[in-house]
């Protein structure tokens, strides 16, 4: 039994399901608005679980808690922590000498200041924890940077008070998100938009693109580096190379489908029913 964790069901949700369909391999939806984890108890649960929840907080919580009773997960807890945590995910990858956007943590706002001035603008101020292109702010002068830092720093929350700061990158009208299912790449798009958020999420338009070798090695390796498992790989053309910009272990892939013809749902579905049958690592 394959068990799907949801927040809310999506185009990708629905070809997931008619995937097992067509197998005719039984799951369920856990609906994460009524599933219970008793601690320290036990509670019935599937074989393996392929988390696709939206909300970063309750998949960590999910997939540490299944893991901790020796479920199998897509992705394993260890992987959710890093890849959800924007901080955590370039330090993994800057651990395994990958190339990444200069990047500098702060913890006060004179210290972010000072390391925008010291950086040069314009630069990228982006939260801790998110997806979707969502409170990314481009500070392009010092006025913008006291403006956008003293406005995070009285929100109050603790993580609007970490400053993730990353160097701009001018690169072309576009950037590129990979998807990688267990040791391979399985396809790459270009994300092309005239903003410089380029999510398709943000009406970033989707098209294909060829998956050279350096892709797939920089691919490949960027998702070894935070655990591995299913992921997408977002990737940045600099003049002086690629660069690894982020990762996401609960990707959309509806406009990726569209795009390459790759039935990715398939594919994941392969990778669970793999998992399944290895024991579950924490």
């Amino acid at each position: 039994m394959i068990g799907i964790l949801c927040s809310r069901i999506r185009i990708e949700e629905k070809a997931l399901f008619e995937a097992l369909r067509r197998r005719a391999v039984p799951f369920e939806r856990l609906d994460e608005d009524r599933i219970q984890f008793p601690i320290g108890g036990t509670f019935p649960h599937p074989d393996v679980v392929l988390d696709r929840s939206i909300h970063h907080g309750r998949s960590l919580y999910a997939l540490t808690l299944l893991n901790a009773a020796g479920v199998p997960t897509v992705n394993r807890a260890r992987v959710a922590r890093i890849c959800g945590d924007k901080i955590l995910t370039t330090a993994a990858l800057a651990r395994a000498g990958l190339p990444v956007p200069k990047t500098v943590v702060t913890f006060t706002r004179d210290a972010a200041l000072d390391a925008i001035e010291a950086m040069g603008y314009p630069v990228v101020l982006k939260p801790m924890v998110g997806s979707w292109g969502r409170l990314l702010a481009k500070i392009n002068d010092r006025d913008a940077a006291e403006a956008v830092l003293e406005h995070k720093e009285t929100l109050g929350s603790y993580q609007h008070g970490i400053f993730y700061i990353q160097q701009y990158v001018n690169k072309p009208d576009r950037d590129i998100r990979a998807i990688v299912v267990g040791d391979r790449t399985i396809g790459a798009i270009y994300r092309r938009s005239d903003h410089w958020i380029t999510n398709t999420a943000r009406n970033g338009k989707a098209s294909q693109m060829e998956v050279t070798p350096e892709v797939d090695q920089l691919c490949r390796k960027a998702a070894a580096a935070v655990g591995g498992g299913f992921l997408s790989v977002d990737l940045l053309e600099h003049e002086d190379g690629l660069l690894v910009n982020e990762l996401n272990y609960t990707p959309e892939f509806h406009g990726f489908m569209d795009a390459t013809g790759i039935d990715v749902a398939a594919q994941v579905i392969d990778y669970v029913e793999e998992i399944a049958a290895k024991p579950a690592v924490a």
